[in-house]
């Protein structure tokens, strides 16, 4: 059984670096009397429970969104369910005589499903397989319980509502309808509206369709170019003139290029990076496939607004899953760029180059050389769900979309070869 007296017992200097960089979780701990460098101890309840404090539970839960799930999960989301499984208890463990699992921690994740999150779906900022007291861990539980949520929302390949990821979360899949889970539905909702003010951010839109950037912003984590991509690729990128014309005009310096930020701190490329990637991507991996750069990039827009992290239940700038880049790395060949996890995706040169790999199968989809309007539907939708016969909305926003990276070409209704 874990057993934790300071907040140092359960969490990595990382993140107690990050803890101790929120102003509210600053101000708590330093009035309760902990100092900066010295252990710090945990709640307890009157039975000597180790719990975490609303604002211990807010920062944890935003650390988390803002690192692995920004524009995916709400941390109030999790707030909540933390607050009704477990009342933010580090240590509960239950056995369901049901289903004979059972549940750990404060987000109370069954540790089988702990596992095959890592090992299948690409979660592993953090380890747990083959010991399940990790679980016992505040950053370890909520990052597991933030990623079955994020899996949650997009079953069955169908984009799910906050009411049923909340119902299944408790009951399971097959009770996320049934009344039995309405009451707790009803809790979750009157948890949620309770919990401490937050600051909400407005996100505007600037006239070229990118979020406004944030600057001055602290704590952010991987917020540079470099730190997500390679020194040769980086080059490639300096070398691109109207890429190395744009960082040159705001200031960057080799080694430590900015990404650009909205005002919901989510890191996204220009419009001049994005293109850039996909024509480095395309020239060194792609020649021999007649896939277009601009293509890429209106996909990106569809599926990401260029976000680098990706938006609700697609990762990257691509949308590209864990399982697809892995299939595609080990069936398929594609093998210039590693995916170990689910972060390397949030890569913008991995994401793009597995984003053409996906792209370029499609386009001989069960051996049938298809049209550009297939390639592009069944990328968006899933190649079971194109429909040629008509302009879906998926198609109108690829040709809006395109039609900004092509702005000298007048398009044709129902005619742009892009493959």
């Amino acid at each position: 059984m874990a057993s934790f007296k300071y907040w140092d017992d359960c969490v990595d200097a990382e993140d107690m670096e990050a803890m101790w960089m929120d102003p509210q979780v600053k101000d708590e701990w330093i009035n309760a009397g902990e100092d900066v460098g010295s252990k710090v101890h945990l709640s307890r309840d009157p039975d000597g429970q180790p719990y975490l404090t609303q604002t211990e539970m807010k920062a944890v839960a935003g650390i988390i969104v803002r690192r692995h799930f920004v524009s995916e999960i709400e941390s109030d989301m999790i707030c909540a369910i933390a607050e009704l499984e477990s009342d933010r208890q580090l240590l509960p463990t239950r056995y369901n005589k049901k289903t004979k699992e059972i549940t750990v921690g404060i987000m109370q994740i069954v540790p089988k499903t702990a596992e095959w999150l890592f090992s299948e779906l690409g979660y592993q900022k953090y380890e747990v397989q083959g010991d399940s007291k990790l679980l016992h861990k505040p950053f370890v539980n909520i990052y597991f319980g933030a990623a079955y949520l994020k899996w949650l929302s997009n079953y069955d390949q169908k984009p799910r509502s906050e009411e049923f990821m909340v119902r299944a979360y408790k009951g399971g899949i097959k009770k996320a309808t049934r009344k039995v889970t309405l009451p707790h539905w009803r809790r979750y909702l009157s948890v949620k509206e309770s919990l401490p003010s937050r600051k909400v951010f407005e996100v505007v839109t600037l006239p070229n369709g990118a979020p406004a950037p944030v600057s001055g912003m602290k704590g952010l984590v991987n917020t540079t170019w470099d730190s997500r991509a390679s020194p040769e690729d980086m080059e490639a990128m300096w070398n691109h003139p109207v890429v190395n014309k744009e960082w040159t005009k705001s200031g960057e310096k080799r080694g430590k290029v900015r990404l650009s930020h909205d005002t919901e701190k989510r890191p996204y490329v220009s419009r001049a990076e994005m293109r850039a990637v996909a024509e480095i991507i395309l020239m060194k991996h792609f020649l021999t496939k007649d896939v277009k750069p601009t293509v890429l990039c209106a996909v990106a827009e569809i599926v990401s607004a260029r976000f680098v992290n990706g938006v609700k239940q697609r990762a990257g700038l691509m949308g590209i899953d864990f399982p697809t880049a892995c299939w595609l790395s080990k069936e398929l060949g594609y093998n210039a760029y590693t995916v170990e996890s689910v972060e390397d995706l949030t890569k913008p040169l991995v994401s793009v180059y597995f984003g053409a790999a996906y792209m370029a199968w499609l386009s001989t989809y069960e051996g049938r050389e298809r049209t550009p309007q297939f390639v592009v539907q069944a990328y968006v939708e899933g190649p079971k769900n194109a429909n040629v016969n008509e302009a879906g909305p998926v198609w109108l926003k690829f040709k809006e979309a395109i039609a900004q990276y092509e702005e000298a070409r007048k398009e044709q209704e129902g005619s742009c070869a892009i493959l």
